[in-house]
């Protein structure tokens, strides 16, 4: 029985070095996540100290623009299957390929972006006024809304470069650098959020406009500190060399990335506005939800970034081991790896169980919207462990370029599910907006257990570069 029990555990528990091995491709991640989201904790408190209309418009437009980062994540990430196969294989040619395809995809998707919340802002801001609150109020929201939105387009181009960039050093296990320029990047928010939304120091007091023109300043730095130092340092990304003598892409090599990648940047669009929809469902139960919301969702954040760059890992590592056809390694790491992140997201679910009735105290925001985001903080930590589990799933799945079966496993399902019950039961049922969010957490529970499946049968196991 003992011995059954030491080889069971074995599956799910590795050694000394097996933790070192994900932790030093980890730790950047959440460091450089972390830094990012704890100042946009400060930045979104900062905005929260001058109303509740003015941080309500920023987070709706928030909430677009996530669509927005969402979609560019996806259009990176197909192609970025490839790079970590290629880097696995030692084919520089390859991952400089596959950049060229990524910065032809992003430029597509921010021109299409800017030219859709130019022309609908306004439309899309309105849709999450629909909840009970005077008339001055919704007014308010929506003006400051637009007055953020214009500004924050201009950083959007920078945003895009980032992610071509950053997503491929870490498709290499490269870390450290987008690191080190997202610490720099978020200081500069933080600085110029200061300076600029409450004006000190000389400079004027702009509210909104200011944190938005903070976020764009912080967006250019980090793109030019990342291009700089690739573009000087060629020898340590030796795939750099030669980038942009042309930015022509093989035909061969886009169709293959058109056929696994299309899924998942219809995924990750679907998926952002399926979350979007969501929020617009609790919308309708008052105006002070999404305020509430905006609360629990910037905690959420920064506690997030555990699972979200464990789940990145599986992605750099695992695939990278598929691409050099260690397929027994492969699954015994990713074992591993599932079994450490909802291991930690447990732990980080108890601090912020702890933390949830003090944070909303932060903000100078009306006592419903409080006591709301003090309860969405507290749902949310106890479905973290599910959340860890469906992370680190997905981004299995997506190692081995099983991207259709990722995007029924994510987008098709909270369309299907997630969004039906909540735009039923918040329009046609007098359930609190909390049972709301609760009751759409729990259906993900199917999910996991589809997720189990596919991983345990290994379906993801295969080499799609060889």
């Amino acid at each position: 029985m003992l011995q059954q029990t030491k080889k069971f555990l074995s599956k799910f528990i590795g050694n000394k070095d097996f933790y070192k091995m994900v932790l030093l491709i980890a730790v950047p991640i959440m460091i450089q996540n972390g830094i990012t989201n704890f100042v946009s904790l400060l930045d979104n408190i900062m905005i929260g100290q001058t109303g509740t209309e003015q941080m309500s418009g920023v987070a709706i437009v928030n909430q677009l623009i996530f669509v927005y980062n969402l979609c560019v994540f996806g259009g990176v990430s197909g192609a970025g299957i490839f790079t970590a196969q290629f880097y696995g294989q030692g084919n520089h040619e390859g991952v400089r390929q596959t950049m060229r395809f990524k910065i032809w995809m992003v430029a597509v998707i921010t021109f299409l972006t800017c030219i859709l919340l130019l022309a609908a802002g306004e439309p899309l801001i309105s849709a999450y006024l629909k909840g009970e609150g005077s008339a001055e109020s919704i007014n308010a929201t929506l003006s400051y809304g637009m007055l953020y939105l214009k500004i924050i387009l201009i950083g959007l181009p920078a945003f895009a470069m980032v992610q071509v960039y950053s997503s491929t050093l870490r498709e290499c296990g490269q870390t450290l650098l987008p690191m080190k320029s997202g610490i720099v990047a978020v200081f500069v928010n933080l600085t110029f959020n200061y300076l600029l939304i409450y004006g000190k120091f000389g400079f004027p007091a702009l509210g909104v406009a200011g944190a938005a023109i903070a976020t764009v300043l912080s967006r250019y730095v980090e793109m030019l500190i990342i291009v700089i130092q690739v573009h000087r340092k060629k020898k340590e990304y030796s795939y750099i060399e030669g980038m942009y003598k042309t930015l022509c892409v093989p035909r061969a090599l886009i169709q293959k990335i058109m056929i696994k990648g299309s899924p998942l940047l219809f995924n990750e669009t679907l998926w952002a506005a399926g979350m979007a929809m969501l929020t617009q469902c609790y919308s309708i139960r008052g105006y002070s939800v999404v305020a509430g919301l905006n609360v629990s969702n910037t905690i959420n954040n920064v506690f997030n970034i555990v699972f979200i760059a464990l789940g990145d890992s599986v992605a750099i590592i695992v695939g990278q081991l598929l691409g050099a056809g260690k397929m027994k390694e492969a699954r015994d790491t990713d074992n591993k790896m599932i079994a450490f992140s909802v291991f930690c997201c447990t732990l980080v679910a108890a601090v912020m169980l702890l933390m949830a009735p003090a944070f909303p105290n932060l903000y100078k925001i009306d006592a419903d919207a409080k006591q709301l985001g003090k309860y969405f903080i507290m749902a949310t930590a106890l479905f973290m462990p599910q959340n860890a589990f469906l992370h680190a799933t997905y981004f299995t799945l997506r190692s081995g370029g099983k991207t259709i079966i990722t995007f029924l496993f994510d987008s098709v399902f909270i369309w299907c599910v997630s969004v039906s019950i909540a735009f039923v039961l918040s329009r046609f049922t007098t359930i609190p907006v909390i049972g709301v969010y609760i009751l759409v957490q729990l259906a993900d529970f199917i999910k996991c257990v589809i997720g189990f499946i596919l991983v345990k049968k290994g379906v993801w196991l295969q080499n799609i570069v060889g």
